[in-house]
């Protein structure tokens, strides 16, 4: 997209993602997402009604009569985006590319954190962390961390969700909200998951496009990824679409690598979402809110 292109795509995203914040998700979004504790927030007589388990029994007794501490819950939240931008990330088989979709899921969680007056930042990663954008609040802020994603262009292609993990634990020196947006094609991160979930609220959001899922049988040959020679140079390697063995083994290799993905999830203990580019994205953001909160509601 060039930069017109870019700055029409981010008014849409606004206005799309605006209206939805308003009408669902930013109520849902404080609901789900608790505040640090709770913090004093006064002294004042007691009122027929109020709990007696907070009764401030030192004042009662020396102004004889009963006083309560009353406490607020400490809401300010600082939520991170972060937002893998390796090469997997701009291919989408519909209307909108991967990194695409991901800029309006940043979109949707940012302007909930908003309204409900939290900070958002941004953590681009790719094999390493490559651009970052501190914590800040207003509409100009969060519509900067959307262009940002719908126009950057990356220096690795690869994938590294430890690395993008262990960057955002180091920025983030208090508890908050971590969304990491990857497709996940990657290996050997459960170990940083759990670190983060230990520290943050992390949520995991899986952007995988259909067609990544099921490749379709047609009489095609497609360059499936590039092989390292003896030389040092790359060949590529051709696969047959229309072969049943070929998308019988790619079937069996990305039901397998789903399965991992969940099991690293399940042993963090975090609460995860996927996301198809190519179709509706808002119905998985509102169906996670609902689970979470019935969640958290228990029995």
């Amino acid at each position: 997209m060039n930069t017109a292109e870019i700055l029409k795509k981010v008014r849409q995203i606004e206005i799309k993602t605006g209206r939805l914040v308003s009408e669902t998700f930013a109520g849902e979004y404080q609901s789900v997402f608790k505040g640090r504790g709770m913090e004093f927030a006064e002294v004042r007589e007691y009122v027929a009604g109020d709990d007696v388990r907070s009764i401030d029994w030192n004042v009662t007794a020396r102004f004889s009569k009963p006083f309560i501490r009353r406490y607020v819950e400490e809401r300010e939240l600082t939520l991170m985006i972060v937002c893998d931008m390796s090469a997997s990330q701009f291919f989408g088989s519909g209307t909108k590319a991967k990194n695409e979709a991901a800029a309006e899921l940043s979109a949707m969680f940012a302007f909930s954190a908003l309204k409900n007056n939290d900070k958002t930042g941004l953590l681009v990663f790719t094999d390493g962390p490559e651009l970052y954008i501190p914590p800040r609040k207003g509409k100009n802020h969060i519509l900067r961390i959307i262009r940002e994603i719908l126009a950057y262009s990356p220096r690795g292609r690869a994938t590294s969700v430890t690395r993008a993990l262990d960057t955002a634990n180091r920025l983030m020196k208090r508890r908050g909200i971590i969304i990491l947006i990857s497709d996940f094609n990657d290996a050997g991160y459960e170990k940083a998951l759990r670190r983060t979930a230990v520290r943050h609220d992390l949520i995991p959001v899986v952007v995988e496009d259909r067609l990544e899922r099921t490749l379709p049988k047609v009489r095609a040959l497609i360059n499936a990824e590039l092989l390292e020679e003896e030389d040092g140079g790359a060949a590529p390697l051709v696969a047959d679409l229309s072969s049943p063995d070929f998308l019988a083994k790619y079937a069996a290799a990305r039901g397998e690598g789903f399965k991992t993905m969940e099991r690293a999830f399940q042993s963090a203990g975090t609460d995860w979402l996927s996301v198809d580019p190519a179709g509706d994205i808002y119905n998985p953001v509102v169906k996670f809110f609902k689970r979470r909160q019935r969640k958290l509601k228990g029995p």
